[in-house]
């Protein structure tokens, strides 16, 4: 895909290598857009000023957003402030009536909600046909990059090349820290495969809430993203929606002077040669683990057809509660994360059920 980089959406990002996006979930009134933006207006380096006024909420009974007049407030933080704006839409009639206003926004986003059916990016896709206009789209609710990709493709098929994707993290289907699971393994996925699409990190929708948004602002940060969008309200604790993970104009700026963007690469070969070195242990290494999980599933193999010749039971739940309580003591002595070592021994028990079971199933010339 031809897919033109943020930085020549508009002349004055050519010297910005990140993108920074701010405001707040919803526009509630005209006090409150214009007071939060005044806010981020005095930070200095915000490039786009956000606010949903569509919003589609799980419950009815929620506050859906003000609709149509909250363009005539971000019209107003354009022209008053001077800082781009960016909305949400999620159907025709919302790109209509952003396209017709006398001061259109800038940008649009798509939701994870619009994202994840590929009816609705269609349908937003096809009345946005020959319109030059920035689309940023966010992953879909479920982890599935083609779904991801996918509806970047309904927008670059209808003419759209001004396209950035946005990571807000993924819906847990069981409770976490985190309200949406970053899934960090998938965003690399998309970064590897797709590395023309730019990629601006929501850790606002991740977090949750604003005590853990700064530890999910680092790991934006160590991964190099294009940007970030933060839900910033000048008092969020009277907002009408995700009250919980907005922060103040001024929260926002104590974050920002923290944080360094980091570089892709450096000139400095003592550097550049120390890295060679690690990255070549941490290879051999892995080839190693390679050889290991050979070796182990051979193992396996050869208990599992014991156990078919002798009609026992692939699972054993006394085995398998020894093998959680040695591994996490072992692993404690070792000083690696117990988060990490239960992830490592449950993938590796259940690929050896697998196994097993295949062989149960087809027998020895499985």
């Amino acid at each position: 895909m031809n897919i033109i980089p943020i930085q020549q959406w508009f002349d004055d990002l050519k010297d910005i290598k990140h993108i920074l996006i701010a405001g707040p979930c919803s526009a509630e009134t005209k006090e409150q857009v214009l007071q939060t933006a005044k806010g981020i207006k005095k930070i200095g380096k915000i490039n786009a000023f956000r606010a949903g006024i569509w919003k589609p909420r799980t419950s009815p009974k929620s506050f859906e957003g003000v609709g149509e007049i909250g363009l005539d407030w971000l019209a107003e933080v354009k022209n008053n402030y001077g800082i781009r704006t960016i909305v949400e839409v999620a159907t025709p009639e919302h790109v209509e009536k952003v396209l017709k206003h006398n001061t259109p926004t800038d940008m649009l986003w798509i939701g994870a909600r619009t994202s994840a059916n590929p009816f609705s990016i269609q349908s937003v896709a096809d009345a946005l046909k020959g319109v030059d206009i920035p689309v940023l789209v966010k992953n879909p609710v479920i982890p599935e990059l083609k779904l991801w990709i996918g509806a970047i493709e309904r927008f670059y098929k209808n003419g759209i090349q001004k396209i950035a994707a946005i990571h807000r993290g993924f819906y847990p289907y069981e409770e976490t820290k985190y309200r949406n699971i970053p899934k960090w393994e998938l965003l690399i996925d998309f970064k590897t495969k797709f590395p023309e699409i730019q990629i601006i990190g929501d850790p606002s929708h991740i977090a949750g809430k604003r005590e853990l948004l700064e530890d999910v602002i680092w790991m934006f940060i160590g991964l190099n993203l294009d940007g970030l969008m933060i839900e910033t309200h000048y008092n969020p604790d009277i907002a009408l929606s995700d009250k919980a993970q907005q922060i103040t104009p001024e929260q926002l700026d104590t974050i920002l002077k923290k944080i360094k963007f980091r570089m892709n690469d450096t000139d400095d070969d003592l550097l550049n040669s120390e890295l060679k070195k690690l990255r070549f242990s941490i290879d051999s290494i892995d080839y190693q683990m390679m050889e290991l999980l050979s070796r182990r599933m051979k193992l396996v193999r050869k208990i599992g057809l014991m156990k078919k010749d002798n009609n026992l039971s692939i699972f054993q739940l006394e085995r398998w509660k020894e093998i959680v309580k040695t591994r996490l003591n072992y692993g404690d002595e070792l000083d690696l994360d117990r988060t990490l070592v239960k992830k490592v021994i449950k993938m590796l028990h259940q690929e050896s059920i697998n196994l097993q079971s295949k062989l149960f199933k087809n027998g020895n010339n499985e």
